[in-house]
């Protein structure tokens, strides 16, 4: 996995009694992976949300499982949220929001972000179903705060309408993943430019 030189990325290395993880965030990457977090449905999200980001991510979290699934669901998102808010640096000349409209079969998810500084997440998964593949599908909004709060960011996402409990979770870590694209990409005409009139984010 290579990124191109001067691309914008963070090492991770978050060590607690619950969780290991460690590995690679790269924002200007070409959408490799190499994934592991013993939830395998968890694995496959965050390959999709490295492939339609286009970034780059080395990831291996040992956790707790045979306690809950909840502490390595949700520090997985602090560690990428942390991650994403070191990569970008001073952050002048970004996009700084973005959002997409996803839609997947019978499913239509939109995400919008916004690097704001503020950090808050509103998540609407219309969820009935305890699990999704192995995933407990309550932790999704767990990992969702977890990233807000982490990269200060200002985060909703949202399931329209659907049928699979599957394509809602799918649809919404894509969305997610090509929202994040569009904030985190570089504005040339702003490029020494914070994007805040207040002169700080």
């Amino acid at each position: 996995m290579k990124a191109g030189s001067g691309a914008r990325a963070a090492s991770f290395n978050r060590q607690t009694t619950e969780t290991q993880i460690r590995g690679k965030l790269v924002i200007d990457g070409t959408g490799q992976y190499k994934v592991s977090t013993g939830i395998r449905f968890f694995d496959h999200m965050l390959e999709l949300f490295t492939r339609h980001g286009g970034f780059d991510l080395t990831l291996r979290a040992t956790g707790d499982l045979d306690v809950d699934q909840h502490h390595t669901v949700e520090d997985v998102g602090i560690v990428l949220g942390a991650a994403t808010l070191e990569a970008l640096g001073d952050r002048k000349g970004i996009n700084r929001a973005g959002y997409f409209l996803m839609p997947m079969d019978e499913t239509l998810a939109v995400a919008a972000i916004d690097l704001s500084g503020r950090p808050h997440a509103t998540v609407d998964l219309k969820l009935k179903v305890e699990r999704v593949g192995d995933l407990q599908s309550e932790l999704i909004h767990d990992f969702f705060d977890g990233f807000a709060a982490a990269a200060r960011a200002n985060l909703h996402v949202k399931v329209l309408y659907g049928r699979s409990s599957h394509h809602h979770v799918e649809a919404v870590f894509k969305a997610f993943a090509r929202a994040l694209r569009v904030a985190c990409a570089r504005d040339a005409r702003l490029a020494k430019m914070l994007p805040s009139t207040k002169g700080l984010l």
